[in-house]
């Protein structure tokens, strides 16, 4: 039983999001999933499972439906936590939280989508 072995040693290691921003992997393991649609690189619910994390999953669906973009639900505590969202559920666009602790409608969410896509940024 090896319950106090050795830390393991972190890697840092460069990674390069679709917008040519570099970010260390031990910052953020998670990088942009796919191509920039509209000035979005990403979309991301943050959650644990709970139905309030399902339903903002739902509505974010609803929000980017026929835009070509895909949304990933990620629910690694490990992973969550790199994002720095102290509360569920949380939305993530372009790597950044935009949204913590409430469901959000798809219309706020594509607002927000478009707030985002007349500033044109990525990072």
């Amino acid at each position: 039983m090896a319950l106090f072995g050795k830390k393991k040693e972190e890697t840092k290691a460069e990674t390069t999001c679709c917008c040519g921003n570099s970010q260390s992997a031990i910052e953020v393991t998670s990088t942009c999933c796919g191509e920039k649609v509209d000035g979005i690189c990403c979309i991301k619910v943050l959650g644990s499972g709970c139905k309030s994390c399902h339903q903002l999953y739902d509505n974010t669906l609803k929000a980017v439906e026929g835009m070509g973009i895909e949304v990933e639900y990620v629910t690694d505590l490990q992973k969550i936590m790199e994002y720095g969202a102290m509360s569920m559920p949380a939305l993530v666009i372009n790597e950044k939280v935009v949204s913590v602790g409430r469901v959000l409608k798809p219309s706020e969410i594509s607002a927000m989508i478009s707030d985002i896509t007349d500033k044109s940024e990525c990072i």
